[in-house]
């Protein structure tokens, strides 16, 4: 019987939860409560709000006698955190599920973001439909908008609630049966302007018996990528597209943080990192971009994408970014650079097509990336040609069979 995890706040809502976990049960199901609100449940549970505050190294009752809410959120998160990844381990479910406004939200995600890509999470929230970042992360967590607050038994949230639970109860019993052949997993990075390098590359290696996951360079795909690489699960990086490095730096909508282009680096994953789309910075729709770039070089591609040309000083700077990122490497490193321009806009008559810009990015890169550690080759072509894309993945198969 499978078995699905029903975290929440059950002291405030826990009429309910009640009612969540009649409709699993009712399913066949067997549902597995835990309790991570600061008073006492409406019911027994199976995991107490107690355990989970131990989890964190923190007493419920001193928590509940400080009657501050943001305390208890936040102690009840981080042993969530800490207490979901152990009970999964356990085998004591198979899915978790959680319904709730900020604050639950906020201590439900907390626990499944620690869990496997892959585990079934769902989160019924009344923030489902805003910025989801700060509680989905770069996990695979499934927002579910709760349309009505969760207070109450109503025939609005008696439908949502058993529509949630519907939907987990599918992804629970009906899993995907695991490859019979696992492949090595290669991840690799890609903008819509730069997507004919990452396919002619991506063809390449699929031919040569690998298995390619494409991340969108759109500040989570970045962060997601590097994640995985921390977790172990990728075995060599084609990190071609690395323009999210101008969102962080100018302050466009698509940074993925400071420590991007670390990871592979830091934990000796093989990788070919190439300049794709640092031509580019990302805003929001025409209207949204900032008053102090009005002036600058802009590219309306869609609607929903304004791009703007980076300068020289901004190419300087990238340059010196990413060659102490790649610097910091210890494991098989090579930095490709194509001489013909960085992406589809910045091919010769582009509209970001600019010599200067890219020779202070590619003279910087010379100057600053340590020899010792990256290899450095340059070709004349554009990133998007198929003798660069293929080289590259070439380069990518040589570094991991020497570390073999």
């Amino acid at each position: 019987m499978k078995t699905i995890a029903i975290a929440g706040t059950f002291d405030s809502k826990g009429k309910e939860f009640l009612y969540v976990k009649s409709v699993i049960e009712g399913l066949g199901l067997k549902a597995y409560t835990i309790h991570c609100g600061v008073f006492a449940p409406l019911f027994t549970p199976d995991v107490s709000n107690r355990d989970v505050a131990a989890a964190a190294g923190m007493n419920i009752d001193e928590i509940a006698g400080k009657k501050d809410r943001s305390i208890g959120t936040e102690a009840l998160a981080k042993g969530m955190e800490q207490l979901i990844p152990k009970l999964y381990a356990e085998g004591k479910f198979d899915g978790i599920l959680s319904f709730g406004g900020t604050g639950g939200t906020s201590i439900a995600t907390a626990g499944m973001r620690a869990l496997p890509i892959g585990v079934p999470k769902l989160m019924v929230s009344t923030v489902a439909s805003g910025n989801t970042a700060p509680y989905v992360g770069t996990s695979d967590i499934m927002m579910f908008p709760s349309i009505v607050d969760v207070a109450g038994l109503n025939s609005f949230s008696t439908k949502i609630f058993t529509n949630a639970v519907h939907a987990i109860a599918g992804m629970v019993q009906f899993e995907s049966a695991p490859p019979q052949d696992k492949k090595p997993l290669i991840a690799a990075t890609m903008f819509g302007v730069t997507t004919p390098c990452v396919d002619y590359a991506r063809e390449y290696l699929e031919e040569q018996g690998y298995e390619v996951l494409v991340f969108h360079a759109t500040g989570t795909g970045g962060q997601t990528m590097e994640s995985l690489i921390e977790g172990g699960f990728i075995d060599g990086v084609l990190d071609l597209t690395t323009t999210e490095w101008c969102d962080e730096l100018v302050g466009g909508v698509l940074a993925a943080g400071p420590h991007r282009l670390e990871a592979a680096g830091r934990c000796k994953v093989p990788q070919v990192v190439s300049t794709g789309a640092l031509d580019m910075v990302n805003f929001g729709p025409y209207d949204t971009v900032p008053e102090q770039f009005k002036g600058r070089n802009l590219y309306k591609h869609n609607p929903s994408v304004t791009l703007m040309r980076t300068t020289v000083e901004e190419n300087r700077q990238l340059g010196e970014i990413i060659a102490d990122k790649l610097n910091m490497s210890e494991g098989p490193t090579a930095l490709m650079i194509p001489l013909k321009g960085v992406s589809m806009l910045d091919a010769e008559g582009g509209p970001f097509s600019g010599a200067a810009e890219d020779e202070m990015l590619f003279n910087m890169l010379r100057q600053h990336i340590d020899r010792s550690k990256v290899e450095f080759i340059e070709l004349d072509a554009n990133i998007n040609d198929q003798v660069f894309a293929v080289a590259a993945a070439k380069k990518l198969v040589e570094l991991m069979d020497q570390g073999s």
